[in-house]
């Protein structure tokens, strides 16, 4: 049985931009939901914060110095980046830009293409457009592939099978994907590089593997499991949203055993998935998924479970949920309640 490493997904969204300026509100970052949050009931976990007050901004080259020291400490093997590319157009990009021109940050890394429209579902209005996530020809291709193969070129980039891991979000939606997988593999080839190993994200958006043509499929926690495999609570969350039950506050309420349990004992070729906890209350207030019964315990137990399994699998990678999910209280960095207990329960998994 081979050891798995784990990789943690890595959220930019901790430094102002000028485009969520304008679309929320002057200096907008992931803090700001987060700072706001309220307890919705008694002993919720509300505001989440981080521990001694370390609301950082990822425009701080210590700051990676510090998360790349944390992980390397408790066993996280590597991050992998949110990257956001709207034919063109590039969001967020400077904290993982911070990474590639520090090559003294000790942490090796993967990018996940988060391929969606943003909209202002956070304050309810799903259908106004933020920025349309679109997908060009060609030239785009080209120019997307130039922009990520600095990234690629680094020592530190995530490889499998000696091909290099790429994971994308919504593979599903985009628009002559199979051609540009092609382009950018015989570009690739074209500079001595390795080929892609391409992992489609199994979420709520996407309940399966799409394409013969991409090496294999992950499973996004909890997301995959709560949307897909929970059948009940799709019910009770469409009955709140169709009679807009949240307003006399009425919210989804989940148990974190209850979902951990249904991950371990479900059998897929995917990689696997973990997560700590969940609870975007910041984010969406009384409309909140707030998954309940969390604790660094129960964590480990079943981390342990997906781990061996992975294991037994030959898998050389487990995804987990999140490094620094704030506002969606998918987090292991360190925070005032639980302070660094679940990356010690991530260390002893791992051994570290």
């Amino acid at each position: 049985m081979s050891q798995p490493k784990i990789i943690a997904f890595f959220l930019p969204q901790f430094h102002a931009i000028p485009e969520n300026d304008k679309w929320w509100e002057e200096g907008f970052t992931e803090w700001t939901n987060t700072r706001k949050s309220r307890p919705l009931f008694k002993g919720h976990n509300q505001p989440y914060e981080p521990l001694d007050d370390r609301y950082y901004s990822l425009l701080d080259v210590d700051t990676h110095r510090w998360q790349a020291s944390l992980a390397n400490k408790y066993g996280i093997y590597g991050f992998c980046y949110y990257h956001y590319w709207f034919h063109g157009k590039k969001l967020l990009e400077k904290p993982m830009e911070l990474l590639l021109h520090n090559p003294d940050i000790d942490i090796h890394y993967c990018i996940s293409w988060a391929n969606e429209t943003w909209s202002r579902t956070w304050s309810g209005k799903e259908k106004e457009i933020l920025i349309q996530q679109e997908y060009g020809d060609k030239d785009d291709w080209e120019e997307h592939l130039n922009y990520l193969l600095p990234f690629f070129k680094d020592d530190r980039y995530i490889k499998i099978q000696g091909k290099l891991l790429f994971i994308i979000y919504k593979a599903s939606e985009i628009k002559n994907f199979v051609e540009m997988l092609s382009y950018w593999n015989a570009r690739l080839k074209e500079l001595e590089m390795p080929e892609l190993y391409v992992i489609e994200t199994l979420s709520g958006a996407q309940k399966q593997k799409h394409y013969p043509e991409t090496q294999a499929a992950l499973e996004f926690e909890p997301m995959y499991t709560v949307r897909n495999r929970m059948p009940l609570y799709m019910l009770k969350r469409e009955l709140i949203g169709k009679l807009k039950l949240w307003k006399l506050g009425i919210y989804i309420k989940l148990d974190y055993e209850k979902i951990c349990k249904n991950i371990v004992k479900r059998n897929s070729d995917a990689f696997l998935g973990f997560f700590p906890n969940w609870d975007n209350t910041p984010r969406m207030g009384k409309r909140a998924m707030i998954i309940v019964g969390s604790n660094a315990r129960l964590y480990e137990k079943y981390l342990e479970m997906q781990y061996k399994k992975a294991a037994e699998r030959n898998q050389e990678f487990l995804f987990v949920n999140a490094w620094n999910e704030w506002a969606e209280g998918a987090c292991l960095e360190p925070d005032k309640r639980d302070k660094y207990a679940y990356l010690k329960a991530t260390g002893n998994i791992v051994g570290s």
